[in-house]
């Protein structure tokens, strides 16, 4: 016990040091007098062609940006004929979305001369302001996404324009290129690390005369990809939400090599061909994706676009055992559970703490969710998100199965990654009289309270019902002290659209579906509770829900039976 303390307070010693290097380095770079405005990528005489940008627009919030109204993150700011670049952002989150140009796209949805000028002029400000100089626009990510931005929509840049602000816009790209291309060694890993890699695969692609900055490109791009990518198409981060963004990239990315007339690298062919069968196995039957590891609000239109590329439109995956998800299905029933364990440190900023969290679907109706992460304001709801209490799954003594980083000073230095949590999973999987049957196992509550959480899910084959059981063991010894801490709590977070109701035994609840394919709960030893509860990753954002709860001890009840039913298949 006290070795594999010292291991984890050894092995976060070494995170915070890499972290501080990383970012004291990246602070380095960013100053004037670093010679990362060296040649290493010479200014281009032009562009070759502009990739094809998969994030639909609306044309609609082209009209707002002329008049001034910008509104990102949840926030708006009205210009008054001011530039956005010079207003006081009233949020980091605003912030970010103004400095990456993401935006520009609903100008081009707009396709029209005004949203063209207006797109111009805003670039235009940017660049006199010397806007990559900006604290938030020197944010390697957020540098990242501007130079794919940029490449993508240079059409909508720098048509009508003239040679003086072409040369200007040539000029202003090649010199955040040659930043993200000397910054990159130096980035927080994961999805910033990626970005950053593909935004330099793009600008080899894209800007004539390049063929240093591409092999350069290319190299980082494989490595990133052969690490983060595993081998069942997860992200190594665990976050479902990361497959959609990164093949939002990958996909033009293949295209831009095939205009090139090269052959893209393997590990983006394998890449892809890994990642969309993924896509599916965390789709619900309306679509939706399961609210695991920071997943927010699905965009609906991206995930549609995407899917539109995948060729293989068989039956989903029922085992991702190195992205640690588990999924049954029978007949419209779907259920997606999280048995696996935190990713590494560097990896966890976003993970939650979910270990066996599952969510529930039939047809197209969402039973039993996980909270999930908003949209907008991630950071004021980050820490209440992440807990394991917004998690469909158990917590003990109000306690979540993963310890984060909170105090202040290392929160600055690194984030929010996971210090402590389950470092046991065990994973059984198997058919039992023709119904599916799933059982896991965690130790993220042994070293505080010496408990382990089992868990088990039962789905008939015909899809009607799903028995599961929670069971209570003592990690080390025989029997559970009497005057232990070992209070638990089973919860089960329901969708919005569900109307539970209380049946007069006490153990079983209704709950009403809004098509009228009514479900019912039971636990037949045990005492069911309605609580509020809340799902933050609505469309609208955060939304009052209501959640179904069985407390007890684990000395006194240390095993619960509980299950699902449609009450159709009930009736004779």
């Amino acid at each position: 016990m006290a070795r594999d303390v010292y291991a984890n307070r050894a092995r976060m010693a070494r995170f915070v040091a890499d972290s501080g290097w990383r970012r004291l380095s990246a602070w380095a770079i960013a100053h004037r007098w670093f010679p990362w405005r060296s040649r290493s990528v010479s200014v281009p005489s032009r562009l070759l062609f502009a990739p094809h940008d998969l994030r639909t627009g609306d044309p609609t919030r082209a009209s707002e940006f002329y008049s001034g109204r910008f509104a990102f993150a949840g926030k708006v700011v009205l210009t008054d004929g001011a530039s956005p670049f010079e207003i006081e952002p009233p949020s980091r989150e605003w912030a970010e979305e103004l400095m990456s140009f993401g935006w520009l796209r609903h100008m081009q949805a707009a396709g029209t001369a005004i949203a063209r000028a207006n797109a111009r002029a805003l670039v235009g400000d940017w660049i006199a302001m010397r806007g990559h100089r900006m604290a938030v626009a020197l944010t390697p990510e957020i540098a990242a996404r501007r130079v794919i931005t940029w490449l993508t929509q240079s059409p909508l840049i720098l048509q009508d324009a003239d040679a003086s602000f072409h040369r200007r816009f040539i000029r202003t790209l090649t010199s955040q290129v040659r930043y993200l291309k000397r910054v990159s060694p130096h980035v927080a890993d994961g999805r910033p690390r990626l970005t950053c890699a593909l935004a330099l695969c793009f600008a080899g692609l894209c800007m004539a005369d390049q063929p240093r900055l591409l092999r350069f490109a290319q190299r980082r791009l494989v490595e990133e990809l052969d690490r983060q990518i595993l081998a069942d198409g997860g992200h190594a981060s665990r976050n479902p939400g990361l497959l959609i963004e990164v093949l939002l990239d990958l996909l033009p990315l293949r295209q831009c090599f095939g205009a090139r007339h090269l052959q893209p690298p393997a590990a983006l062919l394998n890449a892809i061909d890994r990642m969309m069968p993924m896509l599916r196995f965390f789709r619900h039957g309306d679509g939706v994706f399961a609210h695991f590891n920071g997943m927010g609000p699905t965009p609906a239109d991206w995930l549609a676009t995407v899917l539109a590329y995948d060729d293989a439109r068989g039956r989903p995956l029922s085992n991702a055992p190195y992205s640690g998800y588990q999924r049954m299905e029978a007949g419209g029933t779907v259920l997606i559970a999280d048995t696996g364990l935190p990713p590494p440190v560097a990896l966890s900023c976003e993970a939650h703490a979910g270990c066996l969290s599952f969510e529930l679907s039939s047809g197209r109706n969402r039973i039993v969710i996980n909270c999930g992460m908003p949209a907008t304001g991630r950071e004021e709801w980050r820490a209440v998100a992440r807990q394991t209490a917004a998690h469909s799954t158990v917590t003990v003594e109000d306690t979540s199965s993963c310890r984060f980083v909170s105090s202040g000073i290392l929160r600055r230095l690194c984030g929010t990654p996971v210090i402590d949590g389950p470092a046991e999973m065990h994973v059984d999987r198997g058919e039992r009289g023709g119904a599916d049957v799933l059982r896991a196992s965690h130790d993220g509550y042994a070293g505080r309270f010496d408990l382990v959480h089992q868990r088990s899910w039962r789905l008939s084959p015909d899809g009607a019902r799903l028995d599961g059981e929670d069971l209570f063991r003592v990690a080390h010894g025989e029997e559970f002290p009497a005057d232990g801490r070992d209070r638990y709590a089973i919860r089960f977070h329901l969708h919005p659209a569900v109307q539970p109701s209380r049946a007069a035994d006490g153990h079983t609840v209704i709950l009403r579906m809004p098509d009228g394919d009514d479900w019912a709960f039971t636990a037949p030893e045990a005492t069911v509770t309605i609580e509020e509860s809340i799902i933050f990753a609505g469309g609208g954002g955060p939304r009052r829900t209501e959640q179904l709860v069985i407390t007890g001890r684990a000395h006194q009840v240390p095993h619960v039976a509980w299950a699902f039913l449609r009450m159709r298949a009930l009736r004779p």
